[in-house]
C-alpha cells in the first residue's frame, strides 16, 4: 500500500458510503496517527472498490466536515449534529477536531450541574466487617415463629449493633468480591432511597445509612447500620415514631428487609445507635414501610406482619394473597387476588394483642372478582381517620379502573360504586386518586391515561362527571435479571402529594446518567435530570423536605438519585416545576423524543433475544401485528401477568411479578 502513495501530493481516490471524494495524501496524513496515516501507510489494510478507489463504510454526509477540517483546520458547526461528528471524528482519529467539539458540547454544561442541582453527598464509608459468629438477641427471639426458626448465622445481637465506620474506610478486596459473587450487584451503588420529614435513608446492598438535614449545616450523616451478609431488599424509615414512651428515646427508626428477614434499628440523632429487634414474616417481603408508630411488610402470598413501637410486638396474620396495597391515615388497605379489599385500623393495634388478630375486615368486593392489581385511596380534607368520607380508585388484572366512594351518608353500607373506565387492555398496575385527577397505569409499555375529576363540595360527582385529559406512555425498560430491590428503587411514581406536584420519573434504560421527570396529569417533560458526576442513575426518590422555621418559608420538593458510585445528588423539583408553570420549559414535549431514545437504547443490549433478528425494538407499534395480539391476550389472561414464551422479550406486569429464568432483556410494566 505505502508504494501506491509515495508522493505526498499524489491524488487519493475515497469511496466513503458509496460517495465519491478526491483529495491529496498531504491533506489525510498531517494528523500523525490518525486513521489515513495508518490505512495509507498500511498499516491496516484497505479495501478498493471497482474503480480503484479506497472503499470506506461510513456516512458521507458526515465525513465532508471532516474533510473540509482536514483542507483547512477550520469547522462550520452551523446546522451540524455535534455529537454525530464528534463520534466520526473519534473513529477517523482526528485528535484536534475532537477535542474542538469536545469544548462545543460542554459549552453550557459544568460539573456543578444546572439551576436544579441542589447538593452531593459523597459514598457512605463502607462499614467494617464483624466476621464473628452472632448469637440471636432478645428482640429475635421474641419475634421468631416457632415452626420456621432463622438460621444462626443471619442474626445479629442487638450488643454487636454498634457500628465502626471512620471516614478513612476503604473498600478491601474481600468486602467487593464476596459483594460480587453472593448478589452480583456492586456493594458499592446505591439501590434504594427513603425520605421522611428532614431524614432520608440510603441502602447499599449490605448497608444502611441515614442523614439529617439542619438549615444552617445542611446535611449531615446520623447512622450507618451493621454489615450484612444477605443483600437488601427492602427500605423503610420513620423519623417521627409516636406513642412511644418519651423516656425511650426511639424515635427515629430505620428498617430492612431481605428474604422474609426484617431487621430494625433506632437510629436517633445523637449517641444512640441500637438494633431493636430482627424480625421474620415466614415469607419473602414484597413491602416495607411505617403507618404511624407500626412498621409494616406485606408479602403476596398473603402474609401480613406488624410491629408497634409501644407494646414492642411483632404479630404476623395470613390474609388473601395480596397484589396491591395503599395507606390512609392510620388504616392500611390491601387489595387481593380474589377480588376483594381489606382494611387493617392500626390505632386498634395494641387492643387485638390478646386475641392475637389484627382484625382484617373486608370494605369491597370487586364486581368481576378481577384481582385488585392497583390501589389509591384519597381522603378528603372533611374526612376522619375512622374510615367516613374516603373515595378508593382500583385497578383490576382485566384492565378495569373503577372508583368507589364512602361519604357520611353511606355509612353502614360500605363503598358504592361510582364510576367504571375500561380503556386499557392490559391489566393495571398503578393508579393514583387526588383531588384533580385520576391517573392509571397499565403493564403495556406503561400505557397512561388521565382524567379530570369533578366534584362539588369536595366530594367526587358524576355531574358531568370524569373527563378525559391525556393518553401517553412511560417507557422504562429492566435489566435482564433484576435484583428484587431493583424496581422498588426505580419505581416510575406517580410522585408526590399536590396535584400540581405529582410527577413521573422516567428512567428509560438500567444504565444511564438521565432521568425525564414529567407530569403525571399531562405527561409533559418538566425537566430533565442528568448526573453531574456521569455516573449512571441507580435509583430515585422524591420526597419532600419541611421547610425552616423561619418567616414565610415553605417545604421544598427534592428528587434524590442514588448513583453507580455510592454518591447521592439532589435535584430542586419545585423550581424545576415554577420555571415550568412561567413557560421556561417546552411544554409540548412528553418524554424522550426520537432522537434521545435511540441514543438511551443505544446504551443498553437489546440483541440478545431468541428472534431471528439481531435486535428488537421495545416499541409494540413496531412489532409485526400477530405478535402484538399474542402479547396481549397472553398478559389479559394471566393472573399472576406471566406471559408464554414468545420470541419476544418477557414482560413484566404489576409490581413485584418478574418472568424468572429469562437471558433476554425484558421491558418494565410494557
Amino acid at each position: 500500500m505505502a508504494s501506491h502513495f509515495s508522493s505526498p501530493g499524489e491524488i487519493v481516490q475515497l469511496n466513503v458510503g458509496g460517495t465519491r471524494f478526491s483529495t491529496s495524501r498531504q491533506t489525510l496524513t498531517w494528523i500523525p496517527d490518525s486513521f489515513f496515516s495508518s490505512l495509507l501507510s498500511g498499516r491496516i489494510s484497505s479495501l478498493k472498490d471497482e474503480t480503484g478507489a479506497i472503499f470506506i463504510d461510513r456516512d458521507p454526509n458526515l465525513f465532508i466536515p471532516i474533510l473540509n477540517f482536514l483542507r483547512t483546520k477550520d469547522l462550520d458547526v452551523s446546522d451540524l449534529n455535534i455529537q454525530a461528528l464528534r463520534h466520526e471524528a473519534e473513529f477517523y482519529g482526528i485528535t484536534p477536531l475532537v477535542k474542538k467539539l469536545i469544548f462545543c458540547e460542554e459549552l453550557e454544561s459544568s460539573s456543578c450541574g444546572s439551576v436544579l442541582f441542589h447538593g452531593y453527598l459523597p459514598a457512605a464509608a463502607f462499614p467494617s466487617r464483624d466476621r464473628r459468629v452472632h448469637t440471636a438477641g432478645e428482640a429475635e427471639l421474641r419475634s421468631r415463629p416457632e415452626h420456621q426458626p432463622l438460621p444462626r448465622d443471619r442474626v445479629a445481637s442487638a450488643r454487636d449493633s454498634v457500628v465502626s465506620c471512620s471516614p478513612d474506610t476503604v473498600y478491601s478486596k474481600t468486602d467487593l468480591d464476596i459483594g460480587l459473587s453472593d448478589t452480583m450487584l456492586d456493594p458499592r451503588k446505591v439501590i434504594l432511597i427513603r425520605g421522611h420529614h428532614n431524614w432520608i435513608s440510603v441502602a447499599y446492598p449490605h448497608f444502611v445509612c441515614c442523614y439529617r438535614i439542619k438549615e444552617s449545616t445542611g446535611w449531615h450523616l446520623v447512622f450507618t447500620s451493621p454489615y450484612l451478609e444477605r443483600t437488601i431488599e427492602r427500605l423503610a424509615l420513620n423519623a417521627k415514631v409516636t406513642g412511644i414512651n418519651q423516656g425511650d428515646n426511639r424515635e427515629k427508626m430505620v428498617a430492612v428487609s431481605y428474604g422474609s428477614t426484617v431487621r430494625l434499628w433506632c437510629c436517633q440523632d445523637g449517641s444512640l445507635r441500637n438494633e431493636i429487634g430482627t424480625f421474620n414474616l415466614g415469607v419473602p417481603v414484597d413491602a416495607l414501610f411505617f403507618i404511624g408508630s407500626q412498621l409494616v411488610a406485606t408479602s403476596t402470598t398473603g402474609k401480613v406482619g406488624v410491629w408497634h413501637a409501644m407494646t414492642q410486638n411483632w404479630q404476623v396474620q395470613e390474609v388473601q394473597p395480596v397484589t396491591s396495597y395503599d395507606t390512609a391515615g392510620s388504616n392500611l388497605l390491601l387489595g387481593c387476588s380474589n377480588g376483594s379489599i381489606y382494611y387493617i385500623d392500626m390505632q386498634k393495634f395494641p387492643l387485638r394483642m390478646k386475641d392475637n388478630d389484627l382484625l382484617v375486615t373486608e370494605l369491597y368486593h370487586d364486581p368481576s372478582n378481577d384481582a385488585i392489581s392497583a390501589l389509591s385511596v384519597y381522603l378528603t380534607p372533611k374526612s376522619s381517620l375512622s374510615g367516613n368520607w374516603i373515595e378508593i380508585a382500583y385497578g383490576t388484572s382485566s384492565g378495569t379502573v373503577r372508583v368507589i366512594v364512602q361519604h357520611p351518608e353511606t355509612v353502614g353500607h360500605g363503598p358504592q360504586l361510582l364510576q367504571t373506565f375500561t380503556v386499557h387492555r392490559s391489566p393495571v398496575v398503578k393508579i393514583m386518586l387526588s383531588e384533580k385527577h385520576l391517573v392509571s397505569v397499565c403493564s403495556e409499555f406503561n400505557h397512561t391515561r388521565t382524567w379530570n375529576v369533578t366534584r362539588f363540595r369536595g366530594m367526587l360527582s358524576t355531574q358531568p362527571g370524569s373527563t378525559p385529559v391525556a393518553s401517553f406512555k412511560v417507557l422504562s425498560l429492566e435489566e435482564t435479571s433484576p435484583h428484587r430491590s431493583y424496581q422498588s428503587g426505580n419505581d416510575i411514581g406517580p410522585h408526590g402529594e399536590r396535584d400540581d406536584m405529582q410527577v413521573f420519573v422516567q428512567k428509560v434504560v438500567p444504565e444511564t446518567d438521565q432521568v425525564y421527570v414529567r407530569l403525571s396529569s399531562t405527561g409533559k417533560r418538566v425537566c430533565i435530570v442528568t448526573s453531574v458526576d456521569t455516573s449512571n442513575i441507580t435509583c430515585f426518590c422524591v420526597h419532600e423536605c419541611e421547610g425552616s422555621n423561619r418567616m414565610g418559608s415553605r417545604p421544598r420538593r427534592h428528587l434524590f438519585t442514588g448513583h453507580s458510585n455510592g454518591t447521592i445528588q439532589m435535584w430542586d423539583l419545585t423550581t424545576a416545576m415554577e420555571q415550568y408553570m412561567k413557560g421556561e420549559q417546552d411544554k409540548v414535549v412528553g418524554g424522550p423524543n426520537e432522537g434521545e431514545l435511540i441514543r438511551l437504547l443505544g446504551q443498553c443490549d437489546l440483541s440478545s433475544s431468541r428472534c431471528t433478528t439481531p435486535s428488537l425494538s421495545p416499541a409494540s407499534s413496531l412489532l409485526a401485528p400477530q405478535l402484538v395480539a399474542r402479547f396481549r391476550n397472553s398478559m389479559t389472561n394471566s393472573e399472576h401477568h406471566s406471559s408464554e414464551d414468545l420470541s419476544v422479550s418477557e414482560c413484566v406486569g404489576a409490581e413485584g411479578g418478574a418472568a424468572g429464568g429469562t437471558v433476554e432483556p425484558k421491558i418494565t410494566h410494557c
